[in-house]
Formats: C-alpha cells, structure tokens, sequence
C-alpha cells in the first residue's frame, strides 16, 4: 500500500461509542451485585473453593502456556519489524508492525501499575469465598488491610485482548484477514477471562474494562501511527488551473 493510501473510513459509533458506553454501563454495574452473583456460580460452597481453582487445564494450559503463545507472538512481532530494516520483502510493512510493537506493549504494561493503584481484591481472597480481605466497589474506600488486592483490571484477559491490535494492523491493507483477526482476539480474551472467572481471580466487571481498555488502546495507537486521513477530505473538488502563456503576459 502507497504511503500517501488514504485509511479507510473509522466508523465513530463502532470505534468509539460502543466502548464509552460500556464503560458508562460498567459504572452503573456497580450500583448491583451483579459481578458478586455471577461470582457465586462459580464457587463450590461445600469444597469451600471455586470450581477452578485448582484446575490443571485453566491454570497450566489456558492461563500459563496461553500467556507464553502471546508472548512469542509479542517477540515476533519485534523480531519482524527489526527485519524489515534489513529484509525488502518485510519494508512495505514495518510500519504496521511498529505499531502491532507498541499496541501490544501499551495493553499489556498498563495492568500491572493500574493493580497497585486501584488495589482491588480478588474474588478468592474475599471473605465470601472463604478468605479474609472485605469487599469494596471499584469506586469505594478501599478496608484496611496489610494485603492490598492486585485485581483490577484483568491481566489475564490483557493477554487474549492486546490482540485487538491484530484488527487494526490489518483493516487497511487486509479488511477481511483484519475482521477474522478481531473475532479471534475477542474470543480468546473472552475464554481467558472466563477460565480466570471460574478459578476465582477475577469478577466479571475486570475483564470487561480490560477489553475496553485494550480496544482503546489500540484505537488509539492506530489513529497516531496507522491512521492516514484523506488529503482535501471535506473540501470542495477544485479543478486544476492551467497556466498558459498569454495568461503570464
């Protein structure tokens, strides 16, 4: 694709709305104890333990070698955009891969400092569910404790998430392999925040707000690297003007 390619044409309402008001409709959860009842399904009162929680296949498969394939595919990505420096084959693309680079980088680094700031407990932690620590809404006083939660926003749903970038890395040069690549990271982050969910790491609120996070970021990535608005986009249609000779005097 020519650099000077316009981008094709962002819809407001999907890119943007749809986003903002889940967050808005996330806040409003609060209001319920909907994160707390779907929490609830999970939990096996008689073992005193989620149904998850020592699950090899949630744990070892979907959550920790599930982590190391995103990661691999993060490492490539670096590897890819270094090679197309070197490798003409790779140069028409490097600048999708810088941002497929940074996209991934920003929706995943943001989780951990956002943890420590907003110090929400885990589900399994909880004295509901057989621990110690005093449930708080996202937007209350945290209780005194001497272990600060580390759960919001999902990490793990982070990972399935950050592949939103895939979409927007591809929608102007491969519109369909980019609407496939954004089904796939919206299923594998949604598995992954279920798989979390029923191990008892995560009410269902955290991940919703990381995917909304993730698609912000990328969205936001794509405008700043990716995005190439129409040149004379809204301006009226101008013919040429021809000079001739008897014009110039």
């Amino acid at each position: 694709m020519p650099a000077t390619h316009a981008s094709r044409p962002l819809n407001p309402w999907f890119s943007l709305g749809i986003p903002l008001l889940t967050a808005a409709i996330l806040i409003l959860l609060e209001l319920t104890s909907l994160d707390m009842d779907l929490a609830k399904l999970a939990f096996d009162p008689v073992a005193g333990q989620f149904i998850g929680r020592h699950s090899y296949f949630l744990e070892d498969i979907l959550h920790d070698r599930a982590k190391q394939a995103v990661i691999v595919l993060g490492l490539g990505a670096i590897a890819a955009f270094t090679a197309s420096f070197f490798w003409q084959r790779l140069q028409g693309w490097r600048r999708e891969l810088g941002y497929l680079v940074v996209a991934m980088a920003l929706s995943t680094s943001f989780v951990t400092p956002v943890k420590a700031v907003t110090a929400v407990q885990c589900p399994w932690s909880l004295q509901e569910f057989g621990g110690k620590e005093v449930y708080s809404e996202l937007l209350s006083p945290r209780p005194a404790t001497d272990k600060p939660g580390r759960c919001w926003p999902g990490g793990h749903a982070a990972t399935g998430f950050t592949l939103f970038a895939l979409f927007f890395m591809l929608r102007d040069r491969r519109p369909r392999l980019a609407r496939a690549a954004l089904l796939f990271a919206f299923t594998l982050g949604t598995v992954f925040s279920v798989g979390r969910m029923l191990q008892g790491a995560h009410f269902f609120s955290h991940n919703v707000w990381t995917a909304v996070f993730c698609w912000l970021i990328s969205l936001g990535c794509y405008h700043w690297l990716l995005y190439r608005k129409p040149v004379g986009a809204g301006l009226p249609h101008e013919e040429p003007v021809t000079v001739t000779a008897s014009s110039t005097g």
